[in-house]
């Protein structure tokens, strides 16, 4: 076998579903991660400049330790797809059969297709996740973009008296005023400010790799679907082989005895 048969031969077995399927889940992973992270930190240069919310000095849970957790969340969110990505092209890989072609025959086991089921099943569950993800991302690119339209159209709201005010949105308590008005010196500077239009594309984007995972986890059902059908059939098939292959050998037993049978009737 040529050097060209071996590579068309290679990658005739690569699961390329599962490679596009991968190649979009990091994408979109990365793209939340980063974007979202970036985002988050914006966000505290907001609250802290033009809103003047400032931390508070004991543990308690406010709006900056809940960007800290998320952050968090999200160190830990690329960590954990990372492997899952890895563990989904192997899963391709061995399925697919590119393992088959390279090193000969397998058997297919119950343990494989129990792995397989448990994909479907877990692959299912991370699809409503980044659903639910995807929602709460919209939230902060709703809000933003109420702030950062407002500043695009400052002409049109001179003489209304708009705010924005934080207790609305529940990031600070109710007894606490803390809001930012049209008019306001406070307003002008944050419009003219880098940091609420890159916050607020840093959200756009952040949702944009959210909705990416959504479409490749629903990829990834689709790949993991047609695979466990090629495990089912191929599991039938391989029961099929060996009871073809047991009456073939009872067969030829058969025939073995008649022929010596009939050897020792001549002599």
């Amino acid at each position: 076998m040529g050097c060209s048969e071996c590579c068309i031969k290679c990658l005739s077995g690569i699961p390329y579903a599962s490679l596009i399927a991968t190649i979009l889940l990091y994408a979109g992973v990365a793209l939340f991660c980063g974007c979202g992270h970036e985002a988050l930190s914006g966000t505290v240069t907001i609250l802290q400049n033009y809103f003047e919310v400032v931390r508070s000095p004991v543990d308690a849970l406010d709006v900056f330790t809940m960007i800290d957790i998320l952050k968090y969340v999200i160190y830990g969110v690329a960590a954990a797809f990372f492997v899952y990505g890895i563990l989904l092209m192997v899963e391709g890989f061995f399925t697919t059969g590119a393992i088959r072609d390279l090193y000969g025959d397998f058997k297919i086991t119950t343990c494989g297709r129990c792995v397989s089921a448990w994909f479907i099943m877990l692959t299912y569950v991370f699809m409503l996740a980044w659903l639910g993800v995807t929602a709460f991302t919209s939230l902060p690119v709703f809000m933003y973009f109420n702030i950062w339209n407002t500043c695009q159209n400052t002409t049109l709201v001179e003489g209304a008296n708009l705010c924005f005010d934080l207790r609305q949105f529940g990031i600070v308590t109710t007894n606490e005023e803390k809001k930012v008005c049209t008019g306001s010196e406070k307003f002008y500077k944050m419009c003219e400010s880098n940091e609420l239009d890159l916050t607020f594309h840093l959200f756009v984007c952040a949702l944009a790799g959210a909705g990416a995972a959504v479409i490749a986890m629903v990829h990834y059902l689709m790949v993991l679907a047609a695979n466990w059908a090629y495990v089912k059939d191929a599991c039938r098939m391989q029961k099929y082989e060996d009871i073809k292959t047991k009456e073939e050998q009872e067969l030829h037993d058969i025939h073995s005895t008649r022929s010596k049978e009939r050897l020792n009737a001549y002599t």
